[in-house]
């Protein structure tokens, strides 16, 4: 416990843990304050140093697990509490899934007041490998991720929850980084594949990196190219266009959001490069694909376009600004807003246009849970809520929720 008349944030005491929360971190209480330290389990006594301190609140760093939970396993990653990108991979997988749904149906009821399907299904694939896409920071000669709530690099040389391919490209630009040729003025970059090809784009640097830095690259990372990537042959994705990142639940993802969906008219919002759009297409007479970036509208088109879908319109323009013009109501209702959820004022929208089914994939269960309140005080009722794991040993979740107008 936290000694009387001693200050919190420079202390170390001891806590057991409760749960786990939204964002990673164990709770526990000490002292009439809320503990939330990182890479622990329910059940476990922890030692912990105290960073930050907010009423009522400290945030941790977690020193000693001084009696482990029985389900606590070895992390694979020797970064694993170092570096910031995982989360869970002291737990075995089954138990991940289990404190994910937990930890979703907390937030909804927490935050949203709303009490969740007695069941909520969960969508998973291996755990290990699955990224496709990888973001990297490169200092004095090194090249890796960010710590844990830290600025600092923890170089790496590999990474078990990125894909083999992205492996085999991190351990090259690890060796290129040796070499005079490479422009010490990069600051990051980011790696994207689908096993075949490669798309290596610069993310910051202090100058312009030459058209000579790719071509280098591309004499040693073999399938490099340039602008888009034609993700397996289905997908263009462009530099600057979204795309998700676990390779083996694209299709169980888009499944699980349109499954059963068909009818005459359906509307995808936030539609990014067309990844429901395309799946909406065979089931609908018509789809409109709602998109506002530049880039993903273009490859979206592409995508369409290719696949023979002449039934696909692209409205380049917010979901907000085009819900406010639109005169039919769709059948369908499809939307994958970012992280910030669809808001007040989509959600209002859509309450008024009132299409007899909608399905929200979100990467949040905060603003899913405001976008709820909404709908559900508009006539909605949730149907379905399924937990899709893309980010496995990872606090992330993605959850479709899908939701029926009352009376139908």
């Amino acid at each position: 416990m936290i000694e009387d008349g001693v200050n919190p944030i420079v202390s170390n005491f001891d806590v057991t843990v409760e749960k786990l929360v939204y964002g990673g971190d164990g709770l526990g209480r000490a002292d009439g304050l809320v503990v939330l330290a990182p890479f622990v389990l329910p059940g476990e006594r922890v030692r912990v140093e105290a960073r930050e301190e907010k009423p009522g609140l400290v945030r941790a760093r977690t020193v000693e697990v001084v009696e482990p939970a029985a389900e606590r396993v070895p992390a694979p990653c020797p970064y694993f509490g170092r570096c910031g990108g995982c989360h869970y991979q002291h737990a075995p997988y089954e138990y991940q899934l289990a404190a994910k749904r937990a930890i979703l149906a907390e937030v909804l009821r927490r935050i949203g007041k709303i009490e969740p399907p007695e069941e909520i299904a969960a969508v998973a694939g291996d755990p290990w490998g699955y990224r496709n896409r990888a973001q990297l920071h490169v200092e004095n000669g090194r090249i890796g991720y960010r710590e844990a709530r830290s600025h600092r690099l923890c170089a790496i040389d590999r990474c078990p929850i990125s894909s083999p391919r992205l492996n085999e490209v991190i351990g090259i630009l690890v060796g290129l980084l040796r070499d005079a040729r490479w422009p010490r003025f990069l600051r990051s970059l980011e790696i994207f594949t689908d096993e075949r090809s490669v798309q290596l784009n610069v993310l910051e640097a202090e100058r312009p990196v030459a058209r000579r830095f790719f071509d280098w690259c591309a004499e040693t990372i073999l399938g490099l190219v340039p602008g888009g990537l034609d993700y397996e042959d289905r997908f263009r994705v462009s530099r600057n266009s979204f795309f998700q990142v676990n390779r083996f639940l694209l299709n169980r993802l888009v499944e699980t959001a349109a499954d059963e969906a068909n009818g005459g008219a359906a509307l995808d919002l936030y539609a990014g490069v067309g990844l429901f759009t395309l799946a909406l297409a065979s089931r609908f007479g018509e789809v409109t694909a709602v998109e506002a970036g530049s880039a993903a509208a273009r490859d979206l088109e592409f995508n369409a376009g290719r696949a023979g879908f002449a039934n696909v319109r692209v409205a380049r323009s917010t979901a907000e600004d085009f819900l406010r013009t639109i005169e039919r109501t769709p059948d369908f209702v499809l939307a994958d807003p970012p992280r910030a959820g669809l808001g007040k004022a989509v959600v209002a929208c859509l309450g008024e246009l009132k299409p007899a089914r909608i399905a929200i994939v979100a990467c949040d269960p905060a603003t899913l849970a405001r976008d709820l309140v909404g709908l559900l005080a508009a006539g909605y009722r949730i149907e379905r809520l399924t937990m899709v794991d893309l980010f496995p040993q990872t606090f992330h979740l993605e959850t479709v929720a899908r939701l029926v107008l009352h009376g139908r």
